[in-house]
């Protein structure tokens, strides 16, 4: 069936708007200050062969992650005994969706005329799903086991109805049970709309109709990938970058090549590192969101993020290393910290071509928080957060000061929703001026956040990197600054690692610097 170009772009819009919706359902009904405020939450919407028809401009992390995950989950739940209308599925094992035990995925088939004609998808991260420390993201969990709850494809929802007993298993295993519920009736909300709309464009356009614009619009995605590609020309080009190990003294090398050929793009990952014993190994899907994030960005911004994005690219990752672990591995660190310098190397790769088209390296690092512990009427609490950094200078204009780059879309948390909801005072948070990298257009700056302890005790866990290596700049900028952290108890200042936890008592705080971004072009 072939459709003219307006009906197909109305389409295409109409569902990529819907899975707005589904984000604005989910941030307006979640309960957790990670998902209500900084909107660490991803939306998308699927046709029943498990291609992505759209997805909301959510966090990259989760959304490059989806079709794989989504793909994968299906397969499972098809041998658990299928799809049916009425339903909805919860998985948060990372091997299966693709990211790590926090990002919660809600699966929703979505049935038209009695057969299946999608699915509806979000991700959501749950600031406390058990394990060793509050957060659950731990600095020295040695497998997935330690770093919390694991739940293969659970029914959530069955026949429309909230089943009462999945929640609660969540809510058991959190230091935030409430919090824990809440969330995941916010997943449903999110789903239902999503649902609501994708039936709405089949009843007022037909099946024939809306399958055909979703063909149109992933071959048109598809077209202008390989345009894209075209640009930065054909040839081989490698590139290597590391990762602060656990210990600080340490590195774990990334190395990857890409072989640009009339338009498809072919990423290795032979001579990685091996993957290692605590969380920093990043599961396949979370490899994948790097390179589509990436790749997306050199494309523009009218384009729809769909499958025909994808069926360009070829990615090869050797089994047993650091990007696609074999499980337990932990990985609750790789979903946010490797990613985040896998990103960084799919860039250098692309500037070995054109590096007049690429920026200098942003901060590098999420700088995680995680604190939990207990008040004075020992109730316990959770509280997760990334801090922004520094974005690296482009080849036309300087970088932007503190905000999250990259792998995440996130927003830091609000100090008046923070300090309403956990014993905990924000003392400092601001631009430190001047640790951007030098050149014709600066880096930007990161920020310090530093949080104080006010109520009973807490353990903090810190996970972050670019703190013995700098960001780099690009075509003779100079690099950013590096980040840092601090214990202040008692009126001493302690500096602590990159990747550190620690038990805190009322009064302690803890200072958070991130890095700066790196300067493009010299002087």
């Amino acid at each position: 069936m072939t459709l003219d170009f307006i009906t197909t772009d109305v389409i295409d819009r109409a569902f990529a708007y819907a899975c707005e919706e589904m984000g604005i359902a989910l941030r307006n009904t979640a309960f957790s200050p990670n998902i209500k405020e900084r909107l660490d939450h991803s939306c998308a919407l699927f046709d029943a062969e498990c291609r992505l028809i759209a997805q909301a401009e959510h966090i990259p992390v989760h959304l490059g992650s989806l079709p794989w995950g989504l793909r994968r989950c299906v397969e499972d739940i098809d041998a658990r005994g299928g799809f049916a209308p009425g339903r909805m599925w919860v998985i948060n094992d990372p091997y299966l969706t693709g990211t790590h035990l926090n990002d919660v995925t809600v699966i929703r088939p979505i049935f038209f005329q009695g057969t299946l004609a999608g699915f509806a998808a979000n991700k959501a991260h749950h600031t406390d799903v058990g394990g060793a420390v509050p957060g659950s993201i731990s600095a020295d969990a040695g497998d997935l086991y330690a770093e919390g709850l694991v739940v293969p494809p659970t029914l959530l929802v069955e026949g429309d109805r909230c089943i009462d007993e999945t929640v609660a298993l969540f809510a058991a295993n959190s230091r935030a049970p409430k919090a824990r519920g809440g969330d995941l009736r916010a997943q449903i909300a999110a789903n239902v709309t999503g649902e609501r709309r994708f039936i709405g464009l089949l009843e007022r356009y037909g099946r024939s109709t809306v399958a055909a614009a979703a063909e149109d619009a992933m071959a048109r995605s598809e077209r202008r990938m390989r345009a894209a590609l075209r640009e930065f020309g054909q040839g081989l080009f490698e590139a290597e970058d590391v990762l602060e190990a656990r210990d600080g003294d340490t590195f774990l090398r990334l190395r990857a090549s890409l072989e640009l050929d009339d338009g498809t793009a072919r990423f290795s990952y032979d001579g990685t590192a091996a993957q290692v014993d605590y969380p920093m190994n990043a599961v396949f899907g979370v490899t994948l969101s790097g390179i589509y994030y990436v790749l997306r960005t050199i494309v523009g911004g009218d384009v729809s993020m769909n499958d025909g994005c994808f069926r360009p690219i070829q990615v090869d990752v050797p089994e047993g290393t650091l990007l696609n672990p074999r499980r337990p591995a932990p990985v609750g660190g790789g979903n946010v910290e490797t990613s985040t310098r896998n990103a960084d190397l799919v860039l250098a790769l692309l500037a070995a071509a054109r590096p007049d088209r690429i920026p200098a390296f942003s901060g590098g690092t999420m700088s995680n928080v995680m604190l939990g512990g207990t008040r004075a009427n020992a109730e316990s609490w959770a509280f997760y957060e990334t801090i922004g950094c520094g974005m690296g200078a482009r080849p036309t204009l300087p970088g932007i000061d503190a905000i999250q780059c990259h792998m995440t879309n996130t927003l830091n948390t609000p100090v008046e929703a923070l300090e309403r909801a956990f014993p905990l005072r924000v003392e400092r948070y601001e631009i430190v001026e001047g640790t951007g990298g030098s050149g014709r257009y600066s880096g930007g700056c990161g920020m310090v956040r530093t949080l104080r302890v006010t109520e009973g005790e807490a353990y903090v866990s810190l996970l972050a990197d670019r703190h013995r290596v700098p960001p780099r700049g690009a075509c003779g900028g100079g690099a950013g600054h590096c980040g840092a952290h601090a214990l202040y108890r008692d009126g001493v200042r302690t500096p602590l690692p990159a990747k550190t936890g620690l038990r805190l008592r009322t009064g302690d705080a803890i200072e958070i610097r991130t890095p700066g971004g790196g300067g493009y072009g010299a002087c």
